[in-house]
This record gives structure tokens, C-alpha cells and sequence, in this order.
């Protein structure tokens, strides 16, 4: 047998999420968040950096309040919330996000976000969106989930991972992004642009002198530009 035919990928279950890591402008992207407990306020710490965010309940946390007086929209409601209500609080959101202690309510707004054409992420199982861990280095973002399996190894691998990517590498995202014009301005190829930033990369030198002076690790950076092209 011919070990070298390429074999077609497993097939799916067709119930098995696919989920797909993506970067997303959320801007202008309006969220809301049903439930005003400490899993909305997780929710709302979380968003709110992002996207215009309302949080809708009978009561918020004092966490939420906060958010509040931030510029988070808080909306009281009642102990009721039927079927219209619930759209006109979702007709032009881009995520809704369920997390009342009430599981039947949770799933009746999951399913009037979706007839709204509203994406969801449910507390209480995967739906269409799973927010990951974040590590936030300046530019660089890393993104850590197991699909919804265990939030508590995200957590864990982010600790690990931030011990890793320290500050440094902020400052090496900003320097490289200071080199590119140079680069493209001064080398012709694009392989061999990408043999100088690799060089740049692995040069210790560059690395050591961050931690001093960012203008010094730039000039020495810029030297293996000059030896390339010369």
C-alpha cells in the first residue's frame, strides 16, 4: 500500500463545534449581557474594554454599578421578561450573552438572539461564540481555550505562558513594526526582508539591549539591514 496517497481529513460530527480562532473589530459592535450576578460582571469587566455593552437585570452587582458610572448601559427590568421585550433588547446586537441563574430563560433568550441573527455565548454550554484567555502584550494578543471543556486550564496555561512572554516582547512587536518601512524601502526581496527580520529575531544582542534602551536595540537592528543590502 502506497503510504504517500494523501487520505481525505476525518469527518466530523456534524454536532461537534468548529470553532475557529478569529480577531474581531468590536467597536461598533454592540453586546448584551442578560443578568446582572457576578457572571455578567465577569462578562461586562470583559467587554466593555471592547464594544458598547449593555448589561440588562433586576439587579447589578456593585462591580456592575460601576460600569455603570463607566459608560456600561445598565437596564432595570422586572421579574418577567417576555418574548417581545427580549427582542426589542436584541434586535441590533452582534453578541448576546445569556447569564441568569434561570437555565429555561437563558435558553429562550439564546433562541430569540438567534432568530434576530445575533451570535451567543452561553454560560451554560458552547453556543456560537467561546471566549478565550487573553494575554494582551501591547499589539500582541494571545488567545487560550479549550473549547468550553475546562475554563480552569486556560486559566492555568495563560499563568504559564505570561511568564514567557514578558514586556520584551511588546517592545520587539514595536520595533519590527518600526523596521518594516525601512525594510521595504531599502531591501528589494521578500525573502530577503524575511531572512533580516528572522536575523533580527535571533539576535541576542537586539533582545539584551531592549531591556536597557529601546532607540539602542533599533540602531543595532538597523545594522542588519545595512549588511544585507551591502
Amino acid at each position: 500500500m502506497n503510504d504517500n496517497i494523501p487520505r481525505p481529513p476525518p469527518l466530523l460530527n456534524d454536532n461537534s463545534p468548529r470553532l475557529l480562532p478569529l480577531l474581531i473589530d468590536m467597536n461598533d459592535r454592540k453586546v448584551v449581557i442578560f443578568g446582572g450576578g457576578q457572571v455578567g460582571e465577569r462578562k461586562a469587566a470583559l467587554f466593555s474594554r471592547y464594544a458598547p455593552t449593555t448589561v440588562i437585570s433586576r439587579s447589578f452587582t456593585p462591580a456592575i454599578l460601576e460600569l455603570g458610572r463607566q459608560g456600561v448601559c445598565l437596564v432595570n427590568v422586572g421579574t418577567e421578561l417576555p418574548v417581545d421585550e427580549i427582542t426589542r433588547y436584541v434586535r441590533d446586537a452582534f453578541l448576546v450573552i445569556p447569564t441568569t441563574s434561570d437555565l429555561e430563560l437563558n435558553r429562550k433568550i439564546r433562541d430569540i438572539a438567534h432568530n434576530n441573527g445575533c451570535l451567543v455565548n452561553s454560560v451554560d454550554g458552547p453556543e456560537d461564540i467561546v471566549v478565550p484567555s487573553i494575554i494582551e502584550r501591547g499589539d500582541i494578543i494571545l488567545a487560550i481555550s479549550t473549547g468550553g471543556a475546562s475554563p480552569a486550564l486556560s486559566r492555568y496555561m495563560r499563568q504559564k505562558i505570561e511568564q514567557a512572554i514578558g514586556p520584551q516582547f511588546e517592545d520587539m512587536a514595536r520595533l519590527l513594526g518600526g523596521i518594516r518601512p525601512v525594510l521595504k524601502k531599502e531591501v528589494g526581496s521578500q525573502a530577503d526582508r524575511s531572512s533580516i527580520l528572522w536575523a533580527i529575531l535571533e539576535d541576542q544582542d537586539v533582545w539584551k539591549a531592549l531591556a536597557e534602551s529601546y532607540e539602542l536595540a533599533f540602531n543595532i537592528a538597523l545594522k542588519h539591514i545595512t549588511n544585507g543590502v551591502n
